[in-house]
């Protein structure tokens, strides 16, 4: 569908939700055509908390290719912009890659006032005519409610190129997965390594919330075709203890579903005031020595599609120079994290790959 809304820019108004527009990175789109992460209507119980945030469009990609000059977006959001540590374009904002796969460069980033909860802005401006492809991401902390492509009259729109496989890479964890605090939305790490490995990612990053619930991993269980399962959610545990409890279980209703399916487990990234606050160090310590023994025990009961990975030094030497209050990356956390992440993910899921050849 298009709107041919004329005006002061002059353009053409697209929904994505038609063709030839592609829309990933939510596991339900297919069926419900929602920009949500979980079911409308979950039928096993998740809390309020989860729910709500369910309705944050982190990882929600939008792709398409066009030869028109100009690419804007209108956007309608469930609310406006609140947080203090990260800026509306990170939260509430919109931003634009070309190029395609294994070439996608930065574009532009969508203007928007801090508060705001409509929009309309301009992420692309060129005089030539080229067919270029299109990425456009979006906002990773708050829901989206309509969103159109704005191109020139009459400009050729056609389908992205496919995903070098259908298969999906799940992510759980929290405020980190879900992207806090990246500038824009392509600096997460997860829309990151979507770029790199030219894969859906379907981002499951419950800020505050990556408690470990058995029914989200039901939920997570119940995407389909998934090339890995990453869990890391250290950081929302609530502590040793409870981690322990909802860690093996976790894994254990996943494996019900998928035997096979590569697990990577992350163990929390440093905290930047583990220097000076030892408890602090303690504690991320103790778990990582959990999640070791863990993956031991079950690769030895015959689980040898589980890899952990130390997350301890993914920020680099400093971490509280790469992130925003010693916990939140900053988008040069973020790349650091995707740079460390991306080799084992290739490793990964190119075994799985190879196995079933």
């Amino acid at each position: 569908m298009k709107l041919d809304l004329k005006g002061g820019h002059e353009l053409t108004w697209y929904s994505p939700l038609e063709k030839p527009f592609r829309v990933s990175g939510f596991a339900w789109f297919d069926t419900e055509r929602k920009f949500r992460r979980l079911p409308a209507v979950p039928d096993v119980p998740i809390r309020p908390e989860v729910d709500a945030l369910a309705n944050c469009t982190s990882g929600g990609q939008i792709c398409f290719r066009t030869n028109s000059r100009k690419v804007s977006v209108r956007v309608r959001l469930t609310a406006g912009s609140g947080m203090y540590h990260m800026p509306p374009t990170g939260e509430c904002g919109v931003d634009a890659y070309i190029g395609g796969p294994g070439e996608w460069l930065y574009a532009g980033t969508a203007r928007l006032q801090a508060g705001q909860v409509e929009y309309e802005s301009s992420l692309f401006n060129v005089e030539d005519r080229k067919v270029r492809s299109f990425l456009l991401n979006m906002p990773l902390y708050q829901g989206v409610e309509e969103i159109w492509i704005g191109l020139d009259p009459g400009a050729e729109v056609s389908a992205p190129e496919p995903y070098d496989s259908s298969a999906r890479v799940v992510v759980y964890g929290t405020s980190i997965t879900q992207g806090g605090c990246a500038s824009r939305p392509g600096m997460s790490y997860t829309n990151i390594l979507s770029r790199r490995l030219h894969l859906e990612f379907i981002n499951l990053g419950f800020s505050g919330n990556g408690k470990g619930e058995p029914e989200l991993a039901v939920l997570a269980a119940r995407i389909s075709d998934p090339a890995c399962l990453v869990i890391d959610y250290e950081g929302n545990s609530g502590g040793t203890e409870s981690y322990r409890q909802t860690l093996p279980q976790f894994i254990e209703t996943y494996r019900q579903v998928h035997p096979d399916v590569p697990i990577l487990l992350i163990s929390r990234v440093s905290h930047g005031a583990e220097s000076f606050k030892p408890e602090i160090l303690e504690g991320r310590l103790e778990r990582k020595k959990f999640q070791m023994e863990l993956i031991r025990q079950l690769t030895e009961a015959g689980d040898h599609r589980l890899t952990f990975l130390d997350g301890s030094d993914l920020l680099g030497p400093d971490p509280g120079e790469t992130t925003v209050d010693g916990v939140h990356p900053t988008d040069l956390g973020f790349k650091l994290m995707a740079d460390g992440l991306e080799p084992v993910l290739r490793q990964v899921i190119g075994d799985m790959t190879a196995s079933a050849r």
